[in-house]
């Protein structure tokens, strides 16, 4: 038979062991040994324990699609992250400023949406530092989370994004809405709305390459429908911090 304080001891243990495997399930920290040795966050996911999720937006801004959606957000009092490719921001300040005056985040998401493990590590830091300063320019404010395109990144990614005290943000496993391809409006609401879970990342996009999207056309129908579900809605930063908590 185990006695109380040896039991007592175990119990607390395995609590420990528990809350350490959830925050290493969804926040991630990577080290190497040796002259190289670095920590950086890669984010999934936030808590499983509270309604709340996060909406990010990949490749804009958009010209007609970006003003769009910042008007349903705001018909929703809703904040999201964007993750915005610098040759965009340069070319559309205006949005840019728009989403950090009402509250969204701003991510990086390199300068022309390069394959990072294709890429030099030179070229890699030029675009990454390039729509870094141009956040700055437009925000005041240099951004902290990074989304590399394509989801793919490698330890020399994780060193420079390190060295500038940012979180690599990818997205839930069930929750790229693949709005990129342009899918049917009810594809992308069936996809979002059917697989959603507390601390879920969603991926959308406010830019793709055809003439129209329907993404506008989803959101309308998938923001009520998660509210209504009780979901609340945070930036990424925010569902970092609430994870920790």
């Amino acid at each position: 038979m185990i006695k109380k304080p040896l039991r007592i001891k175990i119990i607390f243990l395995v609590a420990f062991l528990a809350i350490s495997a959830f925050s290493i399930k969804y926040v991630i920290s990577v080290s190497t040994n040796g002259s190289k040795d670095y920590n950086v966050n890669i984010v999934r996911n936030g808590s499983k324990q509270q309604k709340f999720i996060a909406l990010t937006f990949d490749d804009g801004p958009h010209p007609q699609y970006t003003p769009e959606i910042l008007d349903l957000l705001d018909q929703y009092n809703i904040k999201a992250t964007f993750f915005v490719l610098g040759q965009f921001a340069e070319k559309y300040p205006d949005i840019i400023k728009r989403q950090a005056e009402e509250g969204h985040e701003i991510g990086n998401h390199t300068y022309s949406h390069i394959n990072i493990k294709k890429a030099s590590t030179q070229t890699f830091k030029e675009e990454f530092d390039k729509t870094q300063s141009i956040i700055f320019s437009l925000t005041g404010a240099k951004s902290k989370v990074f989304r590399p395109p394509y989801g793919l990144y490698n330890e020399n990614t994780m060193k420079i994004i390190s060295d500038e005290s940012c979180d690599i943000v990818l997205w839930s496993s069930r929750q790229d809405s693949k709005d990129w391809s342009n899918p049917s409006v009810d594809k992308i609401v069936s996809n979002t709305i059917s697989n959603i879970e507390n601390g879920d990342i969603v991926l959308f996009h406010d830019y793709i390459y055809y003439e129209t999207s329907n993404t506008v056309e989803a959101l309308k129908l998938i923001l009520p429908e998660l509210i209504n579900k009780g979901y609340k809605f945070v930036t990424i930063s925010e569902l970092v911090k609430l994870s920790h908590y």
